[in-house]
């Protein structure tokens, strides 16, 4: 089992002793860093205190090795998608048990105001092999799309024209010209929205 204390402490924006002092009763960091590496055996009683002071459920600090999670991939900023150096592991606001849908989800992290997008946006996408046919691949027609492109970039848009192997991408950011990526070996559609309020 993987402990997930430090992601979702540091999604939160909270420091060892911050944690340390919203648990009840209170601990110390030195504690809740000894907890987060594994140097002391998370119990129940430390999944329910630390849990109820990160404001998720306890079940949710700890996940299997095997269990696949949705990945940060890129980021959205003025001029396109950028790819991260290295993806990392995404964490749902809700903390939802994992379902097989969701080890197909990518998630994108807006940087700058884009289109309808906001800095500190989550945008949520489920993949679709472009192998698939039907309605999953037209339901992402005239919807914000993540395509990837050649060199590890990938581009982003509203999907508005699929011919054979090519589609078309108008891009998010007002005033900028339709993209064309030849045969993309999948396309992830837009389906959830997480902003911060």
């Amino acid at each position: 089992m993987i402990n997930r204390i430090r992601e979702i402490r540091k999604a939160k924006g909270l420091t060892l002793a911050e944690l340390a002092e919203a648990c009840s009763p209170p601990t110390t960091a030195q504690t809740i860093g000894r907890l987060e590496t594994g140097m002391r055996n998370l119990s129940t009683k430390w999944m329910d205190r630390i849990g109820a002071a990160l404001g998720v459920d306890p079940q949710v600090l700890v996940r299997s090795d095997s269990q696949k999670r949705a990945q940060v991939v890129a980021e959205l900023s003025l001029t396109e998608a950028e790819a991260l150096a290295s993806p990392r592991e995404a964490i749902l606001p809700t903390e939802i048990a994992a379902s097989d849908s969701e080890a197909e989800m990518l998630v994108i992290e807006v940087t700058a105001s884009i289109g309808e997008y906001r800095p500190g946006d989550m945008l949520w996408l489920r993949r679709i092999e472009m192998g698939e046919t039907g309605a999953s691949l037209g339901a992402a027609m005239n919807r914000d799309c993540l395509v990837p492109r050649p060199g590890g970039r990938f581009a982003f848009g509203r999907l508005i024209d699929r011919k054979g192997s090519l589609v078309g991408i108008l891009p998010a950011q007002a005033g900028n010209k339709q993209q064309v990526i030849d045969n993309p070996p999948w396309i992830a559609v837009a389906t959830m929205l997480v902003r911060p309020l």
